[in-house]
């Protein structure tokens, strides 16, 4: 890794905590404890307001950020791949934040990084998520993030209709479908939903909080353990 690198890992591993001792940084930079005491020394003259001190530990000054400017070619190239990739499959509004975001970090990348970031030939065509299901699709994310039940009008693989009120957990995407993992209040139990088979969605005043044995946690944790 070169010491530039190096140096902006450090303070992005700094970043968030309230403290880390140099013994820990050094694990996770793979250096000895001696470079991670250069190398915060030489942050810190450099302007950067690393607190703390040797055999006790440092932070960052809460406030502090580095603008991405030391992606390389190859990093900004799977930037836009990511953003490519994904901007089909999501609602409007998503895809939309996802473009503003890439135009702001290309904005601040070297030329070279530029350059090779806009010219990749990497595409992913509209694969056919329909305009209803990005709908459905972005009131759910909200739902997710604002904690908020839903109830919905669903009809399951045999056309069998029914109405659940839900708590959403999380959208997963399978190549093909979106769907929503959620709690269902009906079954008392965690259920999946084709957002495709969703044929009205209400956003309810009445929220959820996290529940032991109710969680996208628990909810992953039970997939683990699925025998094969």
């Amino acid at each position: 890794m070169r010491r530039a690198d190096r140096l902006f890992d450090l303070v992005q591993r700094l970043r968030g905590r309230r403290l880390a001792t140099a013994e820990q940084l050094a694990g996770w930079l793979e250096v000895s404890v001696r470079t991670v005491y250069r190398d915060v020394a030489d942050l810190q003259a450099r302007g950067v307001p690393i607190e703390g001190e040797a055999g006790v530990g440092y932070r960052l000054r809460a406030g502090f950020s580095l603008p991405p400017l030391m992606f390389s070619p190859a990093e900004a190239q799977a930037l836009v791949a990511a953003v490519r990739m994904a901007q089909p499959r999501m609602d409007a509004a998503m895809a939309g934040q996802a473009e503003s975001a890439m135009a702001k970090i290309l904005s601040v990348l070297p030329s070279d990084a530029r350059a090779a970031a806009e010219s990749l030939a990497l595409f992913a065509p509209d694969v056919g998520v329909c305009e209803e299901v990005r709908r459905t699709l972005e009131a759910v994310r909200l739902a997710v993030v604002q904690r908020r039940k839903l109830h919905i009008a669903y009809a399951d693989e045999g056309g069998r209709a029914s109405q659940r009120t839900v708590r959403p957990l999380g959208s997963f995407f399978w190549g093909s479908v979106w769907t929503l993992a959620a709690w269902c209040e009906l079954r008392e139990d965690f259920r999946s939903f084709r957002l495709d088979r969703i044929a009205s969605l209400q956003a309810l005043e009445a929220g959820f909080r996290d529940e032991p044995g109710r969680t996208l946690a628990d909810l992953l944790r039970a997939l683990t353990m699925r025998p094969s």
